[in-house]
């Protein structure tokens, strides 16, 4: 374990490295292996590197950035992190809730956010998804554009506050994931290419040059990665990490860099006596992703990975969307295959992509199962990157938002909800950030003309870089007792009740899942003896061919002959009586 109170920083090919403190220049020691160190700093110290007489530069290992990526870094008291670790879960198959720590609440810290966990318990979530507090430049911002991968944000409460914000998560009984990202680093604040070979032009990205995880110096930058993960789950005990686009690493090692991280979060398992669970984001829809390393070519031995399709085929039947990804998307019959077998793409055509996509899911697999893949009705990604950041409960009834619930809710995959969703919040969630006077406005225009290409109006595209923007996206926490909103809430919560007091609904087996469809609008899903009816259908009565208790219910329904009917849309859960 390193010293955190020792500045110590890689750059191979400098001839000369100082640590500066209050405009005093230390030249730092140097070993064979291109590091160089100092001794000590006391905590609360401020200090920068100068590498060869150049420009004052902040420690890329920095564990705190008091005025973001270009200011000075700032010595962290290492007993911050002396606290026994009193709490360990296994988060697959545990109901997530994603957050923005920036529009939680209108304080956008990590404080005022402990002060709504206990909402979230009571929802019946049993994990916070945090999005990304590494470092980025300004206050505002997804975090996606992130430079600091130790530091805390400081608009947030820097590592202080992310320490009692996790403490507080485990106090309610509740795990934390980090969504972290790897792929790339932000455009504004990233000095890492003046220490070494952070970067490599021989692979590229949607970002520029790739992080270099294959080339000269790369067992370095991998190192760098590895340990910014270990800090997140073994000093800050988080008990998950969401790596972002991971299809996105460019990396022709003989050990991919997910199956390396893999094998070293086991191990820290083993060290700490505590579980840690990795979350991939991956379109690719190959289950070689969350199969564990060596049990067969290519696996990467994530423990899940998010289920675009599962999204999209919910999304496109609710909506009727079919433009962009959703071509493929839309009927009930890709519906039944999304709750089945998960991806839609499993080695057919996928029309967006215009080429064969993915590989199947084998529902009876010993190497993953429901739980593998993580199932949302909104998520930042789906939500954020509409042209104006517009929620699903804005554009379909609410008792259609109701019905999809039901199904990805008590489904056999891990779900996840995004913040707000349960009580189908007003606020949007546009894309927004704070960068500085040369790269800010091209953000704001390049995002401009995207969306016009797809037919947008600019005028009423919001502006990343205004601050209103963030603003209009902050949680309205006085809403929830709104008769609308209080009614999604229950029915979120009953419908979390449920699946935590069932078995049959706990479970990730997807073999024992079936989906029937019974007509163009109305799908049921059957686990074990609980029976959830969903349908779409607009204004008239539907049938539902089955027997039994109504634990659930959305929309007027009665019973019929054999079974029971809802006006739609709605949804029934039903405890089948015994055949």
């Amino acid at each position: 374990m390193r010293d955190i109170t020792r500045p110590e920083v890689w750059a191979p090919d400098a001839d000369m490295v100082e640590v500066v403190v209050d405009d005093a220049e230390t030249i730092m020691a140097r070993g064979d292996d291109g590091w160089w160190w100092s001794e000590p700093l006391p905590p609360g110290t401020l200090y920068q590197f100068r590498i060869d007489g150049g420009m004052l530069l902040p420690d890329p290992r920095s564990l705190s950035q008091p005025d973001g990526p270009h200011g000075p870094s700032r010595i962290v008291d290492p007993a911050l992190f002396e606290r026994p670790a009193t709490f360990s879960t296994d988060l697959r198959g545990a109901v997530g809730y994603e957050l923005h720590i920036g529009t939680f609440t209108p304080e956008g810290t990590f404080e005022a956010a402990i002060t709504h966990l206990d909402h979230l318990v009571d929802l019946g979530v049993q994990a916070v998804e945090v999005m990304p507090v590494a470092d980025f430049p300004g206050e505002q911002g997804w975090g996606y554009d992130g430079v600091g991968q130790y530091a805390v944000h400081a608009a947030y409460g820097g590592p202080e506050g992310f320490v009692a914000f996790i403490d507080a998560c485990h106090a309610r009984g509740l795990g934390v994931i980090l969504d972290v990202v790897h792929n790339h680093q932000g455009p504004e604040g990233n000095y890492l290419a003046q220490f070494g070979p952070y970067f490599t032009s021989a692979h590229h990205t949607p970002w520029g040059d790739a992080i270099n995880l294959d080339q000269p110096g790369s067992n370095e930058v991998r190192d760098f990665l590895l340990g910014a993960c270990r800090q997140w789950l073994v000093k800050y005990q988080v008990d998950g990490l969401r790596l972002d686009a991971v299809h996105e690493f460019q990396d022709d090692s003989p050990r991919h860099y997910l199956a390396e991280l893999s094998d070293e979060t086991r191990a820290w398992e083993r060290e700490t006596g505590r579980e840690f669970t990795l979350f991939a984001e991956s379109d690719r829809n190959q289950p070689t992703t969350v199969s564990p390393v060596g049990s067969v070519p290519g696996a990467l031995g994530m423990d899940g990975q998010w289920a675009d399709d599962v999204h999209h085929a919910l999304h496109s039947f609710f909506t009727g969307e079919r433009d962009g990804y959703y071509i493929d998307f839309g009927t009930a019959e890709v519906l039944q295959q999304a709750l089945t077998r998960v991806f839609i793409h499993e080695g057919g055509f996928s029309t967006f992509r215009g080429q064969d996509w993915g590989a199947p899911v084998d529902p009876t697999s010993e190497l993953y199962d429901g739980h593998s893949f993580v199932a949302s009705l909104q998520n930042h990604d789906q939500v954020g990157n509409r042209a104006v950041g517009d929620r699903i409960s804005h554009s379909i009834p609410l008792d259609c938002q109701a019905a999809a619930a039901a199904l990805y809710l008590l489904s056999p995959f891990t779900p996840l909800i995004f913040m707000g969703e349960e009580w189908a919040a007003s606020t949007p969630f546009p894309f927004f950030s704070h960068l500085g006077p040369e790269l800010g406005p091209l953000v704001t225009e390049g995002r401009t003309r995207e969306f016009e290409r797809m037919g947008w109006d600019a005028e009423i595209i919001p502006d990343p870089q205004s601050p209103a923007t963030r603003e209009s996206a902050t949680l309205r926490w006085d809403e929830i007792t709104e008769p609308d909103h209080a009614r999604m809430l229950a029915w979120y919560q009953e419908l979390l009740r449920l699946r935590r007091d069932r078995p049959e609904l706990a479970s990730g087996s997807l073999a024992e899942v079936s989906v029937e469809v019974l007509d163009e609008d109305t799908v049921l899903m059957r686990r074990g003896t609980t029976v959830v009816a969903t349908t779409r259908a607009q204004d008239r009565l539907v049938e539902i061919p089955v027997e039994g208790k109504v634990l659930a219910a959305w929309g007027e329904h009665g019973p019929v002959p054999e079974g029971h009917a809802v006006t739609g849309p709605g949804a029934l859960v039903i405890e089948a009586n015994a055949d």
